[in-house]
């Protein structure tokens, strides 16, 4: 008898739990369905960048499985009436933990048994179940340098390797891939787009490998260089499930048993890949992360708001080059390196005093790799609001940042053509810049790139201030 497999974040064909068990049993229809955006309970529909990601890695899933049913629905109601349709002797599925999948799910497997089906969920998406680490008292952790000794010590089981016989069937009522209208029409934002990323099962692999080739080796000294290629580029690949972490863990310490040098950069790299499992650890405890703030004594906070300020981040026409830069990455590729988005996000939050909500919704709709577990908490994290978070007072000087980590302005040339001709003197700071340097690089600030839209030492005391309301209510 047929078994249903409900396709979400784990759209693979290799070490997929649910997808591999069934094909112990018989035929398999895999199955997608796209929830609507009015869907009741669905606070997060999915973004822009992240539609555009999903249409390609479905298609890429099509043709390895040689043959995917989509939809486009709810899910409680498709999934009862392919069940009945196909007789179906189960639902198989890989757990989700956002509060929204986590209540949806449960009512669909108690709908489904209900109705004489077998309902069954599997790990398929993460390194631990949020409930499988825990502190001494059994409760959750809240510290990532603890959480990271506990994952180690746990240890990461094999990945399963690609099932030996698939049968896959498809249901008539399909839709195509097409229908689903994931993609940018009028006008397309995500021209060329091909040409930056590989989406699919097969491109997660080739980013992975290309990155053991070329960017693990001083991962640990140059991860946070914006202006090398030493990250892994993997996110968006692990949030579509493309690669699983169990994947991109056991393939590290392969490697690092064949290169015994590689030791150092391989630790630093999986801890932070076990950032994104810490992220998932404080979503399913704290499941209003998305929305409020962790920390309540944040609520005291000050925020002001400016529509101008916030289209002139969201432009990366702050007037400061790093940030402007990475703001023109985000938007032209749809990923922004992670060094830089803490740069931008402070700006947002610090400089600008705007809620890190703005930034969050932002992000969401932008990034590829759009995450709502990761999202949440690293904007937290930089705000200060959350789990482990940055210290509210350490607002990132966005002109020694890119001295530190862009050093000879190569990034910002890449994404701020503007500015590619000024000396890297100034290239962080062109408005102190003298006028001769100016016109000899053709910038005219105000004009072909802008004045700062705040200054910095002024936004750093403005910040400091709200922080003593939030301190005072603590």
């Amino acid at each position: 008898m047929t078994i249903i497999v409900w396709l979400r974040q784990d759209l693979r064909v290799a070490d997929n739990p649910a997808l591999h068990e069934a094909a112990k049993h018989g035929p398999v229809l895999p199955v997608f369905i796209l929830e609507p955006d009015d869907q009741p309970g669905l606070k997060h529909p999915i973004g822009g960048a992240s539609r555009w990601w999903l249409h390609q890695s479905l298609t890429a899933l099509s043709k390895d499985l040689n043959g995917l049913s989509v939809f486009h629905g709810d899910p409680q109601e498709i999934l009862l009436g392919l069940a009945k349709r196909h007789e179906a002797a189960a639902v198989y599925w890989n757990r989700l933990y956002d509060p929204h999948a986590v209540k949806r799910d449960t009512a669909i497997k108690k709908a489904l048994k209900d109705d004489g089906f077998e309902a069954e969920s599997f790990k398929g998406c993460v390194l631990f179940e949020p409930w499988e680490i825990e502190t001494k008292t059994g409760g959750p952790y809240k510290v990532y340098t603890p959480f990271w000794r506990a994952a180690k010590a746990a240890g990461v089981g094999a990945p399963l390797k690609r099932p030996e016989a698939l049968e896959v069937v498809a249901d008539e009522d399909s839709l195509a891939i097409a229908d689903l209208n994931l993609l940018p029409a009028k006008p397309d934002w995500a021209k060329g787009w091909l040409d930056i990323w590989s989406p699919g099962e097969a491109g997660a692999r080739q980013r992975l490998e290309a990155f053991f080739a070329d960017g693990l080796d001083g991962y640990g000294d140059k991860r946070n260089r914006p202006d090398l290629p030493n990250v892994s580029r993997l996110s968006p690949h692990l949030h579509h499930g493309e690669i699983s972490p169990r994947q991109v863990w056991a393939a590290t310490r392969h490697l690092c048993d064949d290169k015994p040098s590689f030791e150092d950069d391989a630790d630093k790299f999986l801890s932070e890949l076990v950032w994104r499992e810490f992220s998932y650890h404080l979503l399913f405890h704290f499941p209003t992360l998305p929305e409020e703030n962790w920390k309540d004594a944040f609520n005291a906070y000050p925020w002001r708001f400016s529509e101008n300020d916030l289209k002139a981040w969201q432009k990366g026409k702050t007037g400061y080059p790093i940030v402007d830069a990475g703001m023109r990455e985000l938007w032209q590729t749809g990923y922004m390196h992670n060094r830089v988005r803490m740069i931008a996000a402070s700006f947002l939050v610090k400089h600008l005093r705007m809620h890190w909500h703005h930034g969050e919704d932002w992000f969401w709709d932008t990034l590829v790799d759009a995450d709502l577990a990761s999202n949440s908490a690293s904007w937290q994290w930089v705000a200060g609001s959350g789990a482990d978070a940055s210290p509210y007072f350490r607002i990132f000087n966005p002109m020694t940042q890119g001295e530190k980590f862009d050093p000879e302005g190569d990034y910002i040339r890449k994404w701020v053509p503007e500015l590619k001709d000024l000396d890297t003197a100034y290239i962080h700071a062109p408005f102190e810049a003298p006028d001769k340097a100016l016109i000899k690089a053709g910038i005219k600030l105000g004009d072909t790139y802008p004045e700062p839209i705040v200054d910095h030492k002024t936004a750093r005391e403005a910040a400091l201030a709200g922080y003593e309301k939030v301190k005072s209510a603590n």
